[in-house]
């Protein structure tokens, strides 16, 4: 194969961000999201280094983000359509010069949304980049890049009947090699609980530089991914990558306990977003949100590290890294 993916914190071109914009769906905790999605935009654009290419998907969500933003440097508010504001499972993928799409069936058919299945094409469109559509159902959250064809993902979300009924995983791995160009892929298990997308390998486990991947350790009692966490530690400090070297990993503290209506909310640091500048993440609790902080400051010396809320953007399944997708320079 002739490509892969690059890895996040290779150079970008420009960051797609998703702005919360229909009031029937965030309901009482549309403001909030909306603010904390416009604090991530500013950090994006000023010490992210990035050119923020804000998404809007309804014209209340338009008029509110101009509203928001006006005057702020560095973000172009980008019209569009979309069912809500998770651009990392559907938007397009970019590698190669081209934006690579997949079919999305709503995270196994619990959210089928208008507008949703047609969001790759949007953003290929306006960023200029020709399209290659692939007739398999994938989400980007669903697989990590190390830029050099290792690709990381669960078998609880990819293997899972919900998405490609029948795949085995040398069909998947035979699938991810032909539209990302993977040279191996490394399967972790269960993601973390309530988690509706499956899953995602984006809340349990990153790469975050050439053989080395973060997972989260568990923080307090009770914490209701500890078994998930050990477990991805385990079999990553097994594995290597596609060059044969042994993958080092990192254990940045998790989130806890966060309570939900229906128990504990698939709350994660994993689901920080690596910019040109600095390395955004996810706050819920100040600690262990700021040792997480200082865990990554470690890990990414070269970047500015900072904390935002999220707890607002939590209520509707995901964090920064979901509604995110870069696009490579």
């Amino acid at each position: 194969m002739s490509f892969v993916v690059p890895p996040e914190w290779a150079p970008h071109r420009a960051m797609w961000l998703g702005f919360p914009s229909h009031a029937e769906l965030w309901q009482d905790d549309l403001a909030a999201a909306q603010g904390e999605v416009a604090a991530l935009a500013r950090a994006l654009a000023g010490p992210g280094g990035e050119r923020v290419r804000l998404m809007t998907g309804h014209p209340d969500g338009e008029a509110a983000a101009r509203a928001m933003l006006a005057g702020v440097d560095g973000i172009e508010i980008v019209p569009g359509r979309f069912g809500d504001i998770w651009l990392r499972d559907t938007g397009p993928i970019f590698a190669d010069g081209r934006a690579l799409a997949f079919r999305f069936n709503g995270w196994g058919g619990k959210y089928a949304l208008e507008h949703d299945d047609t969001v790759a094409q949007q953003i290929a469109e306006a960023a200029g980049a020709p399209l290659v559509a692939h007739d398999f159902i994938l989400e980007g959250g669903a697989v990590d890049h190390d830029g050099r064809g290792t690709v990381l993902t669960t078998d609880q979300c990819l293997l899972n009947r919900n998405r490609n009924p029948g795949w085995t995983a040398a069909e998947a791995e035979a699938a991810l090699a032909q539209s990302l160009g993977a040279r191996k892929v490394l399967w972790l298990g269960e993601g973390l609980r309530n988690d509706h997308t499956d899953g995602h390998v984006d809340n349990l486990a990153r790469f975050v530089a050439p053989a080395t991947v973060a997972v989260p350790v568990a923080w307090g009692r009770g914490d209701p991914n500890a078994e998930a966490y050990d477990d991805a530690a385990r079999r990553l400090s097994g594995m290597t990558d596609a060059d044969g070297e042994t993958l080092k990993v990192v254990r940045i503290p998790s989130p806890g306990w966060i309570d939900g209506e229906d128990g504990p909310i698939p709350a994660s640091h994993m689901n920080f977003l690596i910019a040109n500048g600095a390395v955004i993440v996810p706050i819920y609790e100040k600690q262990p949100g700021d040792f997480a902080v200082g865990v990554l400051k470690e890990v990414f010396p070269d970047r500015a590290v900072i904390g935002l809320p999220s707890s607002a953007i939590l209520t509707g399944g995901g964090s920064f890294h979901c509604i995110t997708q870069q696009e490579p320079a």
